[in-house]
């Protein structure tokens, strides 16, 4: 059940995340889930695509520094107060959560989300114990 996120460090400045959405996007790579977090100078725009290998090659020629990690991409009841499960059974292994964000999806009945924790192994043992629904590459191709 792996995930790769792309990290990509993106100058804050008229134009730039438009010059990344558009180089992925002008090489048919659906990209399933972002995330943008904002600094003074920089922001990291975190990226779950359908294809990473492709995705690396084209930011790295467009000049954009980039890293990947995995994630955990987990469904969750879609309904109040669902996260809140989630929260909970991290909270009670005192597995801290770095972020936290959400998926585009239409084809199940579950809420989506992405969350990066210190404690990955850790996590995905926990989560897996609780029956939770992980989902991994393919999942996230189908949906």
């Amino acid at each position: 059940m792996v995930v790769k996120q792309i990290s990509v460090f993106i100058e804050n400045t008229e134009g730039s995340l438009k010059k990344a959405i558009n180089a992925i996007s002008n090489e048919k790579i659906n990209i399933r889930a972002l995330s943008i977090a904002d600094g003074a100078e920089f922001g990291i725009l975190r990226l779950i695509v359908t294809d990473n290998e492709k995705t690396k090659k084209i930011l790295k020629n467009n000049g954009f520094i980039l890293r990947e990690n995995e994630v955990i991409v987990i469904g969750i009841p879609d309904e109040p107060n669902g996260l809140n499960t989630l929260l909970d059974i991290l909270e009670g292994e005192k597995i801290n959560l770095e972020y936290v964000y959400a998926f585009a999806n239409n084809k199940t009945d579950e809420a989506v989300v992405v969350i990066k924790v210190e404690d990955y192994k850790k996590a995905k043992k926990l989560l897996k114990s609780h029956n939770a629904n992980l989902f991994d590459e393919n999942d996230i191709a189908n949906l």
